[in-house]
């Protein structure tokens, strides 16, 4: 971490050839756009200058060392948080930054303004993990677009978006970089055996994984409805939930249904697990069931380590899995085309194994970090 005393000290060490990068997310929560802005933080560091610019009550904390920069802001409740644009500002200026990378859209505001306090005047780069649904054409939006510089939408539905919705005089300029899955440590038969043993798997059942925080948007519901449909067919299958709940009230009531249901012995809540790549690997198959997901790093992560997925047909799903090639898919917020996809696998094992080495292969191919960070890095190069 960085203090305020230090900063310009560090600013004044670390300068040179090297561009200075700030890598931003104001997001207080945990999830892939988190994760994804810490990751390319660590990537970026041997090419760049890099500070990451994070929530004073972030959960990303954990995740940096002595090695890899980072300063907490604290940031106010109102629209632009105006101590901490100041802040930003100055930390923009004392370390000469040349590039802003944020990632989280409700940041844009705030490092808009810290952009038109500052004399540096840095170039604004935004990684677009959500979708855009309505034109950005008021005289808000009009400023705030057109004080971005480049806008990286992660897959080829958002960019048609952006150019949709953006006017064509604000627009910032769009280059499509898709997120990418870490090498994962792949864990031998006897270490899967003992974490499947930990976790109380079922070596007789068909045990589906879904990761991600725990509320409505994510559709833990939807799956708990499939298990229901499959084990009243008489089939074993059992469901593991990883990640940590956004409302209490809302895992309660999972936990309710699962009790009305009978459920008990087939659903399991696992909690936050910091790194999830370990247990996509004990599943059989890996679940996306979100309601709208713009592109689904869970599939990526889980197809990396030879684990088949199953996703809706709806958002960035549909640029990740081939149906019945790299994965499978089923139609969107229907529990019973969910439940029909997972009984297909668990009656052919040669479709099971097929998309489950697929969609390995194509992971590799296109989705890995190491291939997409050095795309990153070729762009903050090449384009200012």
């Amino acid at each position: 971490m960085i203090n305020s005393k230090e900063q310009h000290r560090e600013s004044l060490n670390d300068s040179g050839s090297k561009k200075t990068i700030l890598e931003l997310c104001m997001s207080p929560d945990l999830g892939g756009l988190e994760l994804y802005m810490m990751r390319a933080a660590k990537a970026l560091k041997d090419e760049f200058n890099v500070i990451s610019i994070i929530n004073a009550n972030s959960k990303l904390e954990q995740y940096y060392d002595e090695n890899h920069k980072y300063i907490k802001i604290k940031k106010n409740n109102n629209l632009f948080m105006f101590g901490a644009v100041k802040e930003l500002a100055k930390i923009i200026d004392s370390m000469h930054v040349e590039i802003i990378h944020m990632h989280w859209t409700k940041d844009i505001p705030f490092v808009v303004l810290a952009k038109m306090l500052s004399k540096s005047k840095p170039k604004i780069v935004q990684t677009r993990n959500m979708t855009m649904t309505r034109f950005k054409n008021d005289f808000y939006h009009r400023w705030m677009y057109k004080n971005i510089d480049l806008m990286l939408p992660v897959t080829y539905q958002v960019k048609e978006q952006l150019e949709r919705f953006i006017p064509h005089d604000i627009r910032p300029k769009i280059e499509v970089l898709y997120m990418g899955s870490d090498k994962p440590e792949m864990l031998s038969n006897d270490e899967a055996e003992a974490l499947k043993k930990s976790l109380d798997f079922r070596n007789e059942s068909f045990n589906l994984g879904m990761v991600g925080r725990i509320n409505e948007a994510k559709g833990q519901r939807l799956l708990i409805k499939a298990v229901d449909f499959l084990v009243k067919k008489g089939l074993h299958v059992n469901a593991y939930f990883v990640g940590h709940a956004m409302k209490e009230s809302y895992l309660d009531a999972l936990k309710k249904e699962i009790k009305d249901r009978n459920l008990e012995n087939n659903i399991h809540f696992l909690g936050f697990m910091k790194n999830p790549h370990h247990f996509y690997q004990i599943c059989d198959a890996v679940v996306l069931a979100s309601k709208r997901e713009t592109f689904g790093l869970v599939l990526i992560e889980a197809m990396q380590v030879g684990t088949a997925v199953i996703g809706s047909n709806s958002g960035g799903v549909v640029e990740i899995i081939e149906d019945e090639r790299t994965g499978l898919l089923f139609e969107a917020q229907n529990f019973e085309s969910l439940a029909c996809g997972v009984e297909k696998l668990i009656n052919n094992s040669e479709l099971l194994e097929s998309i489950s080495k697929a969609g390995q292969k194509k992971c590799q191919e296109m989705f890995s970090n190491e291939l997409q960070f050095v795309k990153l890095a070729e762009i903050f190069k090449s384009a200012f």
